[in-house]
């Protein structure tokens, strides 16, 4: 019996339903006690199975009361729900003063700092208020301004110009503020000066702050220890900081699948686990003392660790079953798993929608339900079969196909006798016995490693996007030196705090390790083919699959495990429904893997939308036969690479590419760069990349190191590139496309607004004019030309600067609906109010991506609607 699997399953559906439900956590509580009360009569009555379901039935209100308890529990100062409120201004700097929450971390480009607020100046005066801010210093390497000397628990007051992060409203991008939020980070800014961050009395560190200066001290451990390639794969797998992790070789973990090696998780607390229990039996403590070592050692885990939630939950299943064990009570791993679910539920309702706790237990649960009883009908057998292998009374115990394995290895183990003398021959006996065990974990391995790979395969793409073959069997040496990576670790970083030499001895073999699996990996993701990025599945795919594998895992699971059942349950279901239900999960994971469904496009009608990507443009184009073009891919304002570590989103990655895949896109016919700035270019490379692009469109050759990567990016990936000129034109669906700009002079020069491509589509009696970043003079250029500029719809030139928009060229193009492109809160102070005056002034209907979001305009030839993303009420 797995009752709490079920109760995990109602609180679950209680959590998920309570979004659409008013907030009344004692109502809620109400109902779930009269549930309950309801139940129990019923099981007076001996009406059990009604009584259940009316239990699953209150643990579902327990659920929905358990969200409005959350929002409840928000304190009313949280300085996100004061700036809502307009009680705090954001629009000029504020003096802040907290406690930092951990010691100051260092990166490739600067350092980070995160302080709990206490309070903030308004007006003059110091008022209370709550929450996270996480500020950035940025260090240059001709001005290295010393970063200000302060650690975890001191009491801070800083002068900066906060801002709420923000999301980019399109379909399919990133919960960015949300994923921040959840980590106790409401706000975000730069650290101007090291001068503007000063230390205040204030009182000594608490607990939690003098184990955030352990953590610390360990990162400067890793440092000081292991080489500087080795040390951030280090402080990936044994403390959770990935700051220093290179963004090509995460990208490598992630297309071998195995990037869970650098996320601390079930595997790590897994590993720990066995190290210690190993170390305790090899101790000969007593299974009271054993239990006591390792939930104190898993304790101390979670708490020194830098990503804490995944731990949190792995620390609590294995808790559960090590307790278990010690009351001398059958473990079954899914009741285990789901009671973990449970209370980190009731704690944390917000955590179901969060893609690390559906893996975390989805995993946990194909392991206990698939795994496991996978292993124990295929390689357990002959794993038991042999032990004691020198005592043939015990071959009658196991299968006939294991007593041949036991009488063959002692066949052999007899000829290495009599062929060897006696000492090789018993080294040649025991290498044998080893390789035996050797190969029997590494088919265990493989056959959990396949399961669980299948078993989330839907999950993964649905929020990465991403398909990895490779997955299944690169894991297998991943997690082999993985398994001795982190206990030999921590012991190096441990010995190290203590004694520096001898710590320095143990980490070089750690380090031989490490960098074996970095070759592992990145020799995995050096096959193309092996990984690629797809559409997420539809629903009611992503709910088959999942339904599938539930039947198929109800059918294979027994408690205690395959071996101790009776045959009557090892039967339940007939072989031909076992086939069945096989063949349906083969069918659903080759749809998951492959997306075979038509893109979702409106066919017959020209459709052009405006995506949000902060401070850039990008536009995607679908056309009435099916055709698809994406102008510019947007680039993070103020982003830069440094030490191999991007510094901020990668807008392609993150929100372009989800857009396109949102669409069921997995092809883009052209990609069109305007002109080489990096905020209209630096998205290209990750839509290369993800998506079968068919050509690339560009206008002048420039002198510039990015552009000419992007145009390498292309060659490489057999991308035919076209450069554009006025005059030139194509016909899609019937759609006219015509070049405007730029001019036939191929004179190669820097980069400039004005060298952007100017393209008119005209559908019918509706035409669209997509101008790029064009200013004052080609504007000019295009009013005095002989090619048609009047249009119904207008992307407003380089994002509302004074530098364009002339009324000349407003006048001419005389358009209806006009969409500006442009960031929150952006360096620049754009758009110009000047500007958007003018257009307001004209009648024409003015959106803008930073309020409106994502703004779609659709054309039949005679009409055009539109269609903002956010006033779609999404």
């Amino acid at each position: 019996m797995i009752p709490l699997l079920w109760i995990a399953a109602s609180l679950a559906l209680g959590i998920a339903l309570a979004g659409a439900l008013p907030p009344a956590p004692v109502a809620w509580l109400a109902v779930a006690v009269a549930a309950v009360a309801g139940g129990w009569l019923l099981a007076r009555r001996g009406r059990l199975w009604t009584a259940w379901a009316i239990a699953l039935i209150a643990w579902c209100f327990v659920g929905i009361a358990a969200v409005s308890c959350e929002h409840a529990a928000r304190p009313v100062n949280r300085v996100d729900r004061m700036v809502d409120a307009g009680r705090i201004d954001l629009s000029e700097p504020l003096r802040w003063q907290g406690r930092l929450r951990d010691d100051p971390l260092r990166l490739p480009w600067g350092y980070r700092y995160i302080i709990s607020l206490e309070q903030v100046e308004i007006g003059g005066r110091m008022i209370p208020v709550s929450g996270g801010l996480r500020l950035n210093f940025y260090t240059d390497r001709e001005h290295v301004e010393t970063p200000p000397a302060v650690r975890a628990g001191d009491t801070v007051e800083v002068l900066a110009k906060a801002r709420e992060p923000g999301d980019f409203l399109d379909p399919g991008s990133f919960d960015y503020r949300g994923y921040l939020v959840n980590q106790g980070i409401e706000l975000t800014g730069t650290l101007r000066s090291a001068e503007l961050l000063r230390k205040q009395p204030g009182p000594p560190p608490a607990f939690a702050e003098r184990v955030a200066r352990l953590r610390g001290a360990m990162r400067r451990e890793a440092d000081g220890l292991f080489d500087p390639r080795e040390a951030p794969v280090i402080r990936a797998m044994l403390l959770g900081d990935r700051s220093f992790v290179d963004t090509t070789l995460a990208q490598s973990f992630q297309k071998a699948g195995s990037y869970h090696v650098l996320v601390i998780a079930g595997l790590h607390v897994a590993v720990l686990t066995l190290a210690l229990f190993w170390l305790c039996r090899k101790l000969h403590l007593s299974p009271g003392a054993t239990t006591f070592v390792i939930l104190a050692a898993l304790a101390a885990y979670v708490t020194v660790v830098e990503d804490r939630p995944p731990v949190e939950r792995a620390a609590l299943m294995a808790a559960v079953v090590l307790l278990a064990r010690l009351f001398y009570r059958r473990v079954s791993l899914l009741n285990s798993v789901s009671l973990a679910a449970i209370v980190l539920l009731l704690a944390r309702p917000a955590d179901l929608a969060d893609s690390s706790f559906q893996l975390s237990f989805l995993a946990a649960a194909i392991i206990a339900a698939v795994g496991m009883p996978w292993i124990d009908r295929t390689c357990a057998p002959y794993r038991r079969g042999i032990e004691h292998l020198g005592d043939p009374t015990r071959d009658g115990a196991h299968p006939p196909r294991v007593i041949q394995l036991r009488l063959d290895l002692r066949a052999a183990m007899g000829w290495l006798s009599s062929h060897l003398p006696e000492r090789p021959a018993s080294a040649a006996r025991k290498a044998l016995e080893w390789a035996m065990w050797g190969g029997f974990y590494v088919w265990e391995l493989a056959l959990l490693s396949f399961a669980i790979q299948l078993g989330l395969l839907p999950i993964i793409v649905a929020d990465f996007y991403r398909v990895s073959i490779s997955g299944p069997v690169a894991n297998v040496p991943a997690v082999v030196l993985t398994t001795l990576i982190v206990p030999l670790g921590f012991l190096a970083l441990g010995v190290g705090l203590l004694w520096q030499r001898l710590g320095v001895l143990i980490a070089k073999p750690v380090g031989w390790l490490v960098a074996l699996l970095v070759d592992s990996v990145r020799w995995f993701a050096g096959w193309r083919w092996l990984s690629y990025r797809i559409p997420g599945p539809p629903l009611w795919l992503l709910v088959a699959f999942l339904a599938l594998l539930t039947i198929l895992g109800a059918a294979l699971y027994v408690p205690g495990g395959w071996s101790a059942a009776d045959p009557h349950m090892r039967r339940r279901l007939p072989r031909w429904v076992k086939w069945s239900l096989g063949g349906g999960l083969v069918a659903a994971t080759l749809a998951v893997a492959t997306y075979p469904f038509p893109p979702s496009l409106r066919r017959g009608k020209l459709e052009v939308t405006v995506l949000d990507v902060g401070q850039g443009d990008s536009i995607f184009v679908a056309f009435p036969d099916g055709r698809t073009l994406l102008v510019d891919g947007g680039g993070l304002e103020g982003s830069f690479t440094a030490g191999g570590y991007n510094s901020g989103l990668d807008v392609g990655e993150d929100v372009v590419s989800p857009y396109l895949w949102s669409r069921g896109l997995k092809r883009v016919d052209a990609v069109e760069l305007t002109h080489a700035h990096h905020d209209h270019m630096g998205g290209l490379f990750a839509v290369l990349e993800n998506f079968r692009v068919g050509q690339l469109w560009v206008g002048h050759d420039v002198d510039s190191r990015a552009y000419h990567a992007l145009l390498a990016e292309a060659r490489s990936r057999g991308i035919s590139i076209l450069h554009r000129r006025s005059g030139e034109s194509f016909d899609w669906g019937g759609v006219d496309g015509r070049f405007l700009w730029p001019s036939n002079d191929d004179e190669v020069a820097k980069a400039s607004n004005n060298d952007s491509i100017v393209l008119s589509l005209t559908d019918g009696q509706t035409r669209f004019l997509l101008p790029g970043d064009i200013e004052k003079k080609v504007e000019s250029e295009l009013v005095s030309g002989n090619d048609p500029i009047t249009s119904v719809f207008l992307k407003v030139p380089h994002h509302g600067s004074k530098t364009s928009s002339t009324q000349e060229f407003l006048e001419a193009v005389h358009p209806r609906y006009a969409v500006m492109s442009v960031g929150t809160q952006n360096a620049f102070g754009l758009p110009s109010a000047q500007v958007v005056d003018r257009y307001r002034e004209d009648g024409i209907d003015l959106w803008s991506t930073e309020r409106d979001g994502a703004v779609t305009a659709l054309s039949n030839g005679a009409r055009m609607t539109i269609d903002p993303y956010v006033h779609a009420g999404r």
